[in-house]
């Protein structure tokens, strides 16, 4: 488990940016530890009403709700985009979100998208989304605003996807429910932007930690699709339907729209870690426990088991130290300059050989013959203090990495799909808890029927707003 004593000092010597600012009237303000109205384990009916009028910094409502309203011509895309805008000029000097918002841009798109004959054969149609890579010519992007979604800005995300943590020179990236937390990484931004109410939806490149450790320290719901379906990235929304909606467009997979019962799955409970762990927080196991038992309420046979990761270990470090090698490295703080160094002496050791990686597939697949899904803890402890890590040293960070998201880069690791889905709030930190789901290839539709199953029966605040 994170060691909060540790931590707390450890802020002490070497946090070097100021405290985020709190005025009373924003709803960032309170830390949550002091807020005991955040309950998160809160039905659809406790979501604030949505506005539509232009400006108004209010909910962002759900994607499928913007959609229907765009099409159905009870709002126009600027409308939306002008809310959105004002929502992210009110809240993200809080969260530090967003690295760039164009707001030109999206009024330009909103007015060109309302011109449009064919809105409603556009699935996202209106629909604010930021993203966490270069738009301009990139097919993921351009995915998305042919099918009528708009760019409003691009999210913060960890050095090159290398970390858990996102916060870089002059930038550190909080967690919405806990300003005084880190939002997780890689794609850190994109979790703070929808858990925040910025867009209801995300896209994320999640690098080696995936979108799945941001979206446990956020709150929301994230898929990280497998080898299957492509170089698409991952996708944060605040429901399932929203993320499955996103998914459809980036995988041009229409048939993944709308999340349906995935049958009666034979599901592994797996507490067990891939790392060796001197302790695991115990109300993250917990919250595994919690989402199995809804499964179990849904119909699904679970079972406790542990995954065979056997020495997957050993295969961690070395495709982590090579996953980013780029040719020049500008402007890169210590530790990453450190990780690029190790990485290329790894190459040239061949240290990166995937025989390993093989063989803890193949332990993988032979396990999945008696199962369908697997639940584990998404994380082993809640997000770190948002601090300067990149400050600190390499070791520093990866000792930090490993003891509070172990879980998640196994399936990176290997290539399979796998999704966190919130699990209620940790009453010491008041930060989301989630639990993590994951699948053979080709199973992202199970994931989402199982994640909308868990989500009606075990429903989540959706954003702080």
């Amino acid at each position: 488990m994170y060691d909060e004593a540790t931590a707390v000092a450890e802020d002490s010597a070497h946090t070097t940016t100021p405290a985020a600012p709190t005025p009373a009237t924003h709803p960032l303000a309170t830390p949550p530890e002091e807020s005991p109205d955040l309950d998160r384990h809160a039905g659809p009916a406790t979501q604030p009403r949505r506005s539509w009028a232009a400006g108004e910094p209010a909910s962002p409502g759900l994607a499928a709700e913007i959609v229907a309203a765009v099409q159905e011509g009870t709002a126009t895309p600027s409308e939306i985009v002008a809310g959105a805008l004002a929502r992210i000029a009110e809240t993200d000097r809080w969260t530090n979100a967003f690295r760039v918002v164009d707001a030109r841009d999206a009024r330009q798109a909103a007015v060109a998208l309302a011109k449009r004959v064919n809105l409603d054969a556009l699935p996202m149609a209106g629909v604010p989304v930021s993203v966490d890579r270069e738009w301009s010519g990139d097919p993921v992007v351009n995915r998305l605003r042919d099918a009528g979604a708009i760019v409003v800005g691009r999210t913060a995300v960890s050095e090159l996807g290398l970390w858990p943590m996102t916060d870089a020179p002059g930038r550190i990236t909080r967690n919405p429910w806990n300003t005084k937390r880190g939002a997780g990484g890689s794609a850190g931004g994109a979790a703070a932007a929808v858990a925040a109410g910025l867009v209801p939806v995300a896209h994320g490149d999640g690098g080696f930690w995936s979108v799945r450790v941001p979206a446990a320290c956020c709150g929301v719901f994230g898929l990280q699709p497998g080898r299957t379906i492509g170089d698409t990235g991952g996708v944060l929304a605040t429901t399932v339907d929203d993320a499955a909606l996103v998914l459809a467009v980036l995988a041009a997979r229409p048939d993944l729209a709308c999340p349906e019962p995935p049958g009666h799955l034979r599901i592994a409970l797996a507490l067990n870690a891939p790392l060796r762990l001197s302790r695991r927080d115990p109300y993250w196991i917990d919250a595994a426990r919690t989402a199995a038992a809804v499964a179990e309420a849904a119909g699904h046979r679970v079972e406790e088991a542990e995954l065979p990761y056997g020495d997957i270990a050993s295969a961690l470090l070395p495709r982590w130290l090579t996953v980013a090698l780029p040719d020049r490295t500008p402007d890169l703080p210590p530790r990453t300059r450190r990780h690029l160094a190790f990485g290329r002496l790894a190459r040239r050791l061949h240290a990166t050989r995937s025989t390993r990686i093989d063989r803890a597939e193949a332990r993988l697949l032979e396990f999945f013959e008696r199962y369908d899904a697997v639940i584990t803890p998404a994380l082993a402890a809640s997000p770190p203090r948002a601090t300067a890590w990149h400050h600190r040293g390499w070791a520093a960070n990866l000792r930090t990495a490993a003891r509070f998201a172990p879980f998640t880069p196994v399936w990176h690791l290997i290539g399979w799909p796998a999704a966190s889905v919130p699990m209620g709030t940790h009453p010491h930190t008041a930060t989301p808890l989630a639990a993590q789901l994951a699948a053979p290839p080709g199973r992202e539709a199970a994931l989402l029927g199982l994640g909308a199953q868990l989500e009606r029966l075990h429903p989540w605040r959706r954003t702080v707003r």
